[in-house]
């Protein structure tokens, strides 16, 4: 890997170069990190850390909408929805803050027999190694540093590539906000040396947002050295819809839960299972909708889809899209890509024969297909090696929740998309990975869970 470098992929403007670490700077950010966590994150108490957190909220807050510009150039975001995760972001890193003393409370044991008392006491484990993802640059760190930083972990973060001003960014607020040398630390490194430092005896856990092929490659490594790993990785979310009062409300669902950041959420809506009866009527109002949304600049307010991330992504997509279309899938809504701008495009007739079936189309592809009964829905549904989120729509309840018990994924959203909230556990099964962020789950990943027994 070269130095990193951003091209913005709306304007085309390339960014200053950030230099990669060197291997002697990556020791010693190791070093300082072993040293905050036998220091600081021993000592410090749980209200000093919840103060902590608190005040990185406070930074993020202030500094919205350089932090949303920032993310703007780099990832093609548009502002409106950059400003929206400052803002959530901004909500995690409160949630654990006022959650703190609940969170970190000893919790009794009841014995079942024999004299004294028992209890657990929840601590930091060390250093972590954070691999984090480009479509999410604030969002994504948050719901993995605040849980650990709340904990008395301390963090190494490794950002992606397309990231560097705004990863930058992070670590001066996480600073400004009072945290000791060492406790957070973002590095500009290469693939080599992050294998080296998952290696790294000093190093205790990692978390990976990305790729399936980089979980495997991290959790293969991760694994000969014994150290944990949560990986949130792809997904091929199914939107179920089986009955409605009102379709031109789940329509606008529909839009929003595939276009969102520009159609690259690993939990947006990819596979749209439309009930026999509403599928003509929902397609075609589907189609429509899609068709009025033009990718534009993603700086403007009224933006609703901007660029994706990049050309060679804009390119994958489209190479991915032909392949579908050659083996007999239609494009019935879309048109050309135009540099990094992609339209909102809608496929039919992507059947279980098409190379294409089981892969995630990481933008604004949205494929739907009919089906004759809720079996169906739930067969199709689940006939993916993707398991993170999905979204089922029907104005029965106790149906509702009889699909979604038997959904194959980490996560179900009944009536709505985009209800993610910071008390809500986030993680997937099967391919999407394994671990959970956010809520008390997130809390309990890279945590010592010590066993207190008291005998007399």
């Amino acid at each position: 890997m070269t130095d990193y470098q951003v091209t913005n992929p709306a304007t085309g403007e390339k960014s200053p170069l950030y230099p990669l670490i060197s291997e002697t700077g990556l020791d010693s950010v190791a070093g300082g990190a072993d040293r905050a966590y036998r220091t600081w994150g021993r000592t410090s108490t749980v209200q000093e850390r919840a103060q902590l957190l608190s005040r990185i909220a406070e930074l993020h807050r202030g500094r919205r909408e350089e932090l949303a510009s920032l993310i703007v150039a780099e990832i093609g975001k548009p502002i409106t929805e950059a400003l929206g995760e400052v803002d959530f972001s901004a909500d995690i890193y409160e949630y654990y803050a006022a959650n703190a003393e609940e969170f970190l409370r000893d919790e009794p044991i009841k014995l079942l027999a024999g004299e004294g008392s028992a209890l657990l006491r929840k601590g930091p484990v060390g250093v972590l190694l954070g691999i984090m993802p480009w479509n999410y640059p604030y969002y994504q760190v948050a719901r993995f540093a605040a849980p650990n930083l709340l904990l008395g972990n301390t963090i190494i973060l490794k950002h992606a590539p397309q990231c560097p001003a705004s990863s930058a960014a992070v670590q001066d607020i996480v600073a400004s906000a009072g945290a000791p040398a060492g406790v957070y630390t973002n590095v500009y490194a290469s693939n080599e040396q992050i294998a080296d430092l998952i290696a790294d005896p000093r190093v205790q856990g990692v978390s990976l947002t990305g790729s399936e092929r980089a979980g495997a490659a991290v959790a293969e490594i991760a694994g000969r050295h014994l150290k944990k790993v949560v990986l949130e990785l792809g997904g091929s979310d199914p939107f179920i819809l089986l009955s409605t009062a009102d379709l031109d409300g789940v329509v606008e669902e529909a839009v929003q839960g595939r276009l969102e950041n520009n159609g690259q959420a690993c939990n947006a809506a990819k596979r749209f299972l439309i009930i026999d009866d509403l599928f003509e009527a929902f397609t075609e109002r589907f189609t429509r909708a899609m068709n009025l949304i033009k990718p534009a600049d993603p700086t403007l307010a009224r933006t609703f889809l901007g660029p994706l991330s990049s050309i060679a992504a804009a390119e994958r997509l489209e190479a991915q899209l032909n392949v579908a279309v050659a083996h007999g899938a239609t494009v019935i809504a879309g048109g050309d890509r135009d540099g990094s701008f992609f339209p909102a495009t809608v496929l039919t007739g992507l059947d279980d024969q098409n190379p294409a079936y089981q892969e995630e189309f990481f933008g604004p592809v949205a494929s739907i297909r009919k089906v004759a009964s809720e079996e169906e829905a739930i067969a199709l549904a689940n006939d993916s090696v993707f398991g993170l989120g999905s979204y089922v729509f029907s104005t029965d309840p106790e149906q509702a929740l009889r699909v979604a018990d038997k959904l194959e994924a980490g996560m179900v959203f009944i009536n709505g998309v985009g209800a993610e909230s910071p008390e809500l556990p986030f993680g997937g099964v099967k391919n999407s990975g394994y671990g959970r962020e956010l809520g008390r789950q997130g809390l309990n990943e890279f945590v010592n869970q010590k066993l207190i027994r008291i005998i007399k």
